[in-house]
């Protein structure tokens, strides 16, 4: 497969159980020979991650550190009824947004609920992503899923920390074979992300690598591996 340029889901020590600075990340992720980063600190929600009021005064981080390029993201939690965890004003600041299920702020409302709720956060025009989107423990329907996120513009995640945490992301393996295959009938594009909370996980992609090539998923659905393809989608310059 393609050597990707790109890793946009991450998580420093602002998110308050990650271990670098934006600095360190961005030095990881040029010894990996990546050209760009997402930083994407937790929402509210999250025990220890950021007040809202850090999303405010982002225009003071470089743009480019050590020759990555760096954008800022958040990944803003899905809650109960659709809604999300962290407010327009902050959310119009963002370069994108990633929107996920977490089981510290959230309760299982089965495959139908989980789904809806999920869709409704996904319909946020600055949401281009959805985060992990893999575990049993928060089941999800994959058709409908897939469908929104072509009808939404908002690309999948295959999700490496997920697969390397794979005995604690129920049927992980499994309901990403589900996604993929969906996504390759539909064109839908995915991402894939490291979710490193550590320097040393920038640009680890591997598992999640080795598993689209299993599958044989088209390389031109893979966002990341192009860098206009993906800043495109992403709607920045």
């Amino acid at each position: 497969m393609k050597r990707l340029i790109a890793d946009i889901h991450m998580h420093t020590l602002a998110s308050g159980h990650a271990y670098g600075t934006i600095r360190e990340m961005a030095a990881a992720a040029k010894e990996q020979q990546l050209q760009l980063i997402g930083i994407s600190e937790h929402a509210p929600g999250i025990p220890g991650t950021v007040d809202p009021f850090y999303y405010g005064n982002l225009r003071v981080i470089p743009r480019v550190i050590d020759g990555v390029e760096i954008l800022h993201g958040c990944e803003i939690n899905v809650l109960n009824g659709g809604r999300l965890s962290l407010e327009q004003n902050y959310i119009d600041r963002l370069d994108y947004a990633i929107v996920g299920i977490h089981g510290l702020c959230y309760q299982n409302e089965g495959t139908d609920g989980n789904t809806t709720n999920l869709i409704e956060c996904m319909k946020n025009p600055k949401v281009k992503l959805v985060s992990h989107p893999d575990d049993d423990h928060t089941p999800l329907d994959y058709p409908r899923l897939v469908q929104a996120a072509l009808q939404y513009h908002v690309a999948l995640e295959v999700n490496n920390s997920s697969l390397v945490k794979k005995d604690q992301r129920l049927n992980c393996y499994q309901n990403y074979r589900t996604m993929l295959a969906l996504c390759q009938q539909y064109r839908v594009p995915i991402v894939v992300d490291s979710d490193a909370h550590d320097p040393s996980w920038v640009g680890r992609q591997d598992l999640a690598c080795a598993l689209l090539e299993s599958v044989g998923f088209d390389e031109e659905l893979v966002l990341n591996a192009d860098l206009a393809r993906l800043k495109s989608f992403l709607g920045v310059e």
